[in-house]
C-alpha cells in the first residue's frame, strides 16, 4: 500500500464530523458573546417596567352602595432552596391555609420550579399570620407577594350579575367581565400618574333592598317546590332598568372557587327555554296587531286544535278543558290553547314571524349582560304544518328571561318596546362626568290600542276566573299571565312527563304600569307544576313588597303629599382604636371602612343590620382579638 509522507489523512466521514464540531462551537460562541454584550448594557437601556397600584373601579347600586370594591391580598409563595423540611411546613401551614398537608407537601416536591405560589389571594388576617411566622423564622422558604384584589361586601347578594375578578385582578364574569376595560386602572404617562390611573366606577340599575327580596322570595320559592333553579326579575318597563334579578342557585364572589357554572349562571340573560302560555300575550298581540283577528272574533274550543294538512297529517294540540266559544279576551284569560292556534291560523306563516320579530324574539336584547342568548326561532321556510300554532301557545320556540322582559314593555309602554339593562353609568373614580350606556332606541312594534287591549285581557287574568287568580293584590290592579311548559328530554328528544317550567309575567298598576315582575320555576317537584298555582303566589308576594318598598299609590296605601322637607341626621361613621364601641345597628355599608383596614380582624354573618356583637362593647382590644358580628 502507498503511503502520505508527512500528512496526516482523515477518513472521509469522520472529516465532515469534525467539521460540524467546528461551526456548532463557532454558533455557541456567538451567542454566549450576544448575551455577554446584553448582559453588561448599561441599566438605562432596558425599558422599566411598569407598575400599577391605581385601584380598580367600583361597582355601586342605584343607590350608592357598594357592591365590589378593590382591596389588599396576598399570594402565599415558597422558595424551595430555603425550605428545611417539607414535612414540618406543611403542618405549620395547613391549618393557616385550609389546605391538606398532603396538598402542601406534593405542591411543593412535586414543582419542577424552585418558586412555587402554593395560595393565591389569601386574606389580610392570613397575610398578617403568615408574615408574623415568617419573621420569627418558623417557616423558611415561605413569603406573601402583595397582590391587589376584590371585595364584594354584600357576599352572594346579585352575585351573577356582578360577576368576580381573577388571580391578575382582571374581571371574569358579569359586570367584572363586560366592563373589564372601564372598571380596570390604566396606566399612567406622567410622573404624577406613575402608579396609575384609578378605573371608572360602575352604578347598577339593581336597587339592594328590591334585590334582598327577590332572592328570599326566590330562595322560598325553590325550597317550596323543591325546583332546580328559580328566576325572579323586577323591571320599571317605562325605562327598562332592571330593579333586582334573583337567580337560584346562588354563588358568593368572594369565593367564586367554591361555586360551579350553575351557580355563576347568568341565568336571566344566558338561559333559553321554552316559555309557554304566558308567550300568548305576545303572539296573540302580534297576531292582533295585523287587524286578522279583532276583539270581536271568535273561535271554538272543544277541549283541543285539530287541523288536516293537505297531506292528510292530522295536527292536535290538546287545551286544559273545553272552552266553548272564545274570543281573544277569553284567550288570555283561560289560557286556550285551542283559541290561540286557530287565531294564528288567520296568519300566513311569514308576517306570523315577522311579528315576533319585532318584539324581540330570535335576537339578542342588547342588554350588554355576557353571554346573552338569542334564543331560537327558526325561520318560515323551516316550519312545518305544526310550527305556527304549537308557537302561538307558547312551544318550538326558545326564550331569554330578558327577552320576555323586553316584549313585555311593549305591552306596558301602549306599543313601545326598550331594552332592558343592568348598568345606569359610567362615572370616573370620583363619581363625576357620568354617561349612560349605549342601548338600542326605543322603537314602536305594536299599534297603542293592541298593547291597551291586551293589557285589559291580562287583568282579568287575575279575576277568580282567571289562570292568575293567585297573584291578585286586591287593591291594585295587575295585568298577569300564567305559564306551563313541558321541557324536552334530552335522552328521548321527547318532551318529558315529569319535567316542567311554570312562570307568571305581571305589569302593575295594569292602566299605566310602573312595574314589571316575572318569575320562572324550573323543574319543580313538589304538589304542583302548574304556573297559575304555584308562580302566581310569589308574584303577589313580591308585588306586595315593592308597591310599598317603591311608593305605587293603591287602595290602602294612599300616596300623601307633603309640602316641606325632613332632613335625617346620618350616624356617624364607626372607629375603633383602643376599646370596641358598640356597633348595633350599624350596616354592612357603614362598616365597610372597618373591615379593609389591616390591624383588624371582623367576622360578618348575616346581612342588614348589626344586631349582636362579640366582645361586648367597651372592651379591649387586643391584637388578636376577633370581632364577631351578626347583622339581621
Amino acid at each position: 500500500m502507498g503511503q502520505n509522507h508527512g500528512k496526516f489523512y482523515l477518513p472521509p466521514k469522520k472529516s465532515r464530523f469534525i467539521g460540524f464540531i467546528i461551526f456548532l462551537a463557532v454558533i455557541t460562541g456567538a451567542v454566549i458573546a450576544k448575551y455577554a454584550v446584553l448582559m453588561l448594557s448599561p441599566i438605562e437601556n432596558t425599558p422599566p417596567r411598569l407598575y400599577i397600584t391605581a385601584d380598580r373601579g367600583q361597582i355601586l347600586d342605584r343607590n350608592g352602595r357598594i357592591l365590589a370594591i378593590q382591596t389588599r391580598f396576598g399570594n402565599v409563595t415558597v422558595w424551595r432552596p430555603q425550605v428545611r423540611d417539607t414535612d414540618a411546613l406543611a403542618v405549620v401551614l395547613s391549618p393557616i391555609l385550609g389546605m391538606r398537608e398532603t396538598e402542601i407537601i406534593d405542591k411543593i416536591k412535586l414543582s419542577v420550579a424552585d418558586f412555587i405560589y402554593l395560595k393565591k389571594q389569601v386574606d389580610q388576617d392570613t397575610v398578617r399570620r403568615i408574615s408574623d411566622l415568617s419573621l420569627a423564622g418558623a417557616i423558611d422558604g415561605v413569603s406573601i407577594e402583595p397582590v391587589m384584589g376584590r371585595i364584594y361586601p354584600e357576599g352572594p347578594l346579585a352575585g351573577q350579575i356582578i360577576g368576580f375578578t381573577g388571580d391578575e385582578n382582571t374581571g371574569l364574569s358579569g359586570i367584572e367581565y363586560a366592563l373589564d376595560g372601564e372598571l380596570r386602572a390604566k396606566a399612567g404617562n406622567t410622573p404624577e400618574t406613575a402608579g396609575g390611573i384609578a378605573g371608572n366606577q360602575v352604578v347598577l340599575t339593581i336597587d339592594t333592598t328590591i334585590q334582598y327580596m327577590l332572592e328570599d322570595i326566590a330562595e322560598k320559592t325553590a325550597a317550596e317546590n323543591r325546583a332546580e333553579a328559580v328566576m325572579l326579575l323586577a323591571m320599571d318597563p317605562r325605562s327598562g332598568e332592571i330593579l333586582g334579578a334573583a337567580s337560584t342557585p346562588r354563588f358568593d364572589p368572594n369565593r367564586f372557587k367554591e361555586s360551579g357554572d350553575e351557580e355563576r349562571m347568568i341565568r336571566p340573560a344566558v338561559w333559553a327555554y321554552e316559555p309557554g302560555s304566558v308567550f300568548k300575550v305576545f303572539s296573540l298581540a302580534a297576531i292582533m296587531d295585523t287587524d286578522a283577528v279583532t276583539p270581536r272574533s271568535a273561535f271554538y274550543c272543544d277541549g283541543a286544535y285539530e287541523y288536516t294538512t293537505n297531506l292528510g297529517e292530522r295536527i292536535v294540540i290538546k287545551c286544559l278543558g273545553e272552552h266553548g266559544s272564545v274570543d281573544p279576551r277569553k284567550i288570555i284569560t283561560y289560557s286556550c290553547n285551542a283559541g290561540a292556534a286557530y287565531a294564528s291560523d288567520t296568519l300566513g306563516k311569514t308576517v306570523f314571524y315577522d311579528g315576533i320579530r319585532r318584539l324581540g324574539f330570535g335576537e339578542k336584547s342588547g342588554s350588554g349582560l355576557p353571554g346573552e342568548t338569542a334564543g331560537f326561532l327558526r325561520p318560515p321556510e323551516r316550519w312545518s304544518e305544526r310550527t305556527k300554532p304549537t308557537i302561538a301557545m307558547g312551544q318550538e320556540i326558545a326564550v331569554s328571561a330578558l327577552q320576555m322582559l323586553q316584549a313585555a314593555t311593549a305591552i306596558a309602554n301602549d306599543g313601545v318596546m326598550v331594552t332592558p339593562h343592568v348598568v345606569l353609568q359610567i362615572e370616573d373614580s370620583g363619581g363625576k362626568n357620568p354617561r349612560k350606556p349605549r342601548l338600542p332606541d326605543p322603537r314602536r312594534v305594536l299599534k297603542p290600542e293592541t298593547a291597551r287591549e291586551m293589557r285589559s285581557y291580562m287583568a282579568d287574568v287575575t279575576s277568580t276566573s282567571g289562570t292568575g287568580y293567585r297573584a291578585n293584590v286586591g287593591d291594585i290592579q295587575l295585568a298577569v299571565k300564567t305559564g306551563t311548559a313541558q321541557i324536552i328530554d334530552s335522552k328521548t328528544n321527547r318532551y318529558s312527563d315529569t319535567d316542567f317550567i311554570a312562570s307568571c309575567i305581571a305589569l302593575l298598576p295594569a292602566e299605566e304600569p310602573a312595574l314589571a315582575l316575572y318569575i320562572v320555576i324550573i323543574k319543580p317537584k313538589g304538589a304542583s307544576y302548574l304556573g297559575g298555582r304555584i308562580a302566581a303566589p310569589p308574584i303577589r308576594e313580591a308585588a306586595e313588597a315593592l308597591i310599598n318598598y317603591i311608593g305605587i299609590p293603591r287602595g290602602r296605601n294612599p300616596t300623601a303629599v307633603h309640602p316641606g322637607t325632613i332632613r335625617l341626621q346620618s350616624s356617624p361613621p364607626p372607629f375603633i382604636a383602643d376599646i370596641i364601641p358598640d356597633l348595633t345597628g350599624y350596616s354592612k355599608r357603614q362598616l365597610l371602612p372597618l373591615l379593609l383596614r389591616d390591624d383588624l380582624q371582623i367576622n360578618l354573618n348575616g346581612d342588614g343590620y348589626v344586631t349582636r356583637q362579640s366582645p361586648a362593647p367597651g372592651s379591649q382590644l387586643a391584637p388578636d382579638t376577633v370581632i364577631q358580628l351578626e347583622l339581621e
